[in-house]
């Protein structure tokens, strides 16, 4: 076992790879400034787009481009509630119409919980 491990070499140490004739992309740095005071610096592409916020290796707050960029806003929705959407689907006279079946089959015994049933009172044959 002991003729297999490899000498010469630490793992995940050092490459052996040349940096000649390599052509690095064009790099820009760009400064954030977190709302605890920290400052920094991110390397990136020019070709990128900087986003205008980021978050800081310090504190994990969100920290602002330094350059102006602002955030989007994102437009929010209105909640929909319930009623909304049911009012996206029947109209106000539908529901009024549905209401009084209901009522009427709950009513009549016909549906719902049997404590909420009236008793009937049986005819009798003379």
């Amino acid at each position: 076992m002991g003729d297999r491990t490899l000498r010469g070499a630490r793992l995940g140490g050092q490459s052996f790879e040349d940096e000649r004739g390599i052509e690095f992309a064009a790099r820009q740095q760009v400064g954030y400034a977190c709302p605890q005071g920290h400052t920094f610096e991110i390397t990136m592409s020019v070709e990128a787009d900087v986003p205008a916020l980021w978050e800081c290796p310090r504190c994990g707050a969100e920290a602002r481009a330094t350059s102006g960029i602002e955030p989007e806003q994102k437009a929010e929705k209105p909640v929909r509630t319930h009623w909304d959407m049911l009012l996206e689907r029947r109209s106000i006279s539908e529901l009024e119409d549905i209401l009084s079946e209901r009522l009427e089959l709950l009513r009549g015994g016909e549906i719902g919980p049997a404590h909420l049933h009236r008793a009937r009172k049986k005819k009798s044959k003379v």
